[in-house]
């Protein structure tokens, strides 16, 4: 595998960024930790003419306790995290992607908004063109679910849910000018593996703030996956809580790796706001995440199982989450 011919754009500003991703809309990628990116372009998937490389915009680093910038490197925020001991849950997600290596270069930003995979897209351009490529990439057809509409792509990123699960924000730039938007509401729920995202044509994202209410938050995350020193999330379970003794003052809980966007699921976990931890409630509860998802034929395990599972991750990760400090 080699990669095709581009240009590359090395902007050293934020507003040369913006006016970059302007004059090549629609033509170009962002480029800053290329771990996803580039093997995707070996692979001929999606290929644009335009990189826009990151490394060199000073405004999108930086680790601090409330913002994370959206090139800050997986390994700058592992050590951060090691250290500051703030956000347990998000120190479990960045230890489970990939490898040292990997999180060396990977980004923040990469991983929040990491490509849709599926077994039938993230393949050779020889195995795709075998079977007629797919709607993701060259083709009109789904292969997971036969249709020419709707993309069943799954979502592949681990630190969306345990940033969600302590009500993160991003902070996303564009043309128009900067916005902040809770970090749940970047992700498209009415889309679907190739409308995935709610940016608009352009639009960057910055930085990741953190409010200082999720330090006052238990959290764990769990991650199920084929091998468990590499691979991408078959599913992932984000939970935090902050208590009153056994009494639950809040409760999140996030779910990733099974359907097209991470989804958080307040319509379960408020009702349990105000009630004591129980046995019987908890149960309850991941057996109302496990009826609520819907995995599909994407991925190497089999839907019913991942289905399954995200109710016994939903116990593990809670039963995590209470037997450590905030």
């Amino acid at each position: 595998m080699h990669l095709d011919a581009f240009e590359l754009h090395r902007p050293e500003s934020l507003s040369e960024t913006l006016r970059l991703a302007q004059t090549w809309a629609g033509q170009s990628d962002f480029l800053a930790g290329g771990t996803d990116l580039l093997p995707n372009y070996k692979m001929h998937l999606n290929l644009r003419p335009h990189l826009i490389a990151l490394d060199r915009v000073s405004e999108l680093g930086g680790v601090s306790l409330d913002r994370f910038g959206a090139t800050a490197t997986l390994g700058e925020l592992e050590r951060y995290l090691g250290q500051a001991r703030a956000y347990p849950g998000v120190a479990d997600a960045v230890t489970e992607v990939a490898t040292p290596l990997v999180r060396a270069t990977a980004t923040l930003g990469g991983n929040l908004l990491v490509d849709t995979r599926c077994f039938f897209f993230n393949q050779s351009h020889f195995w795709r063109q075998s079977l007629g490529y797919c709607l993701k990439a060259d083709g009109d057809r789904c292969h997971v679910v036969p249709q020419k509409e709707r993309c069943y792509a799954t979502f592949s990123g681990d630190l969306a849910p345990a940033l969600m699960v302590v009500d993160a924000e991003v902070e996303v730039a564009g043309a128009s000018g900067v916005r902040r938007l809770p970090l749940r509401d970047l992700y498209d729920r009415t889309g679907d593996g190739i409308r995935r995202l709610r940016l608009a044509p352009g639009e960057l994202l910055v930085a990741v703030h953190l409010p200082s209410e999720a330090r006052q938050f238990r959290a764990s995350y769990l991650k199920l996956r084929i091998r468990p020193s590499f691979d991408f999330p078959e599913l992932g379970v984000a939970v935090a809580a902050r208590t009153d003794g056994d009494r639950i003052e809040a409760l999140r809980l996030a779910v990733g790796g099974l359907e097209t966007y991470p989804r958080r699921f307040d319509e379960l976990t408020d009702p349990l706001e105000g009630q004591r931890w129980s046995e019987e409630r908890i149960r309850d509860l991941a057996a109302a995440v496990s009826a609520a998802v819907r995995p599909v034929r994407n991925t190497s395990l089999a839907p019913d199982y991942r289905k399954r599972m995200a109710g016994v991750y939903v116990r593990r990760a809670i039963d995590r989450m209470r037997h450590r400090g905030g």
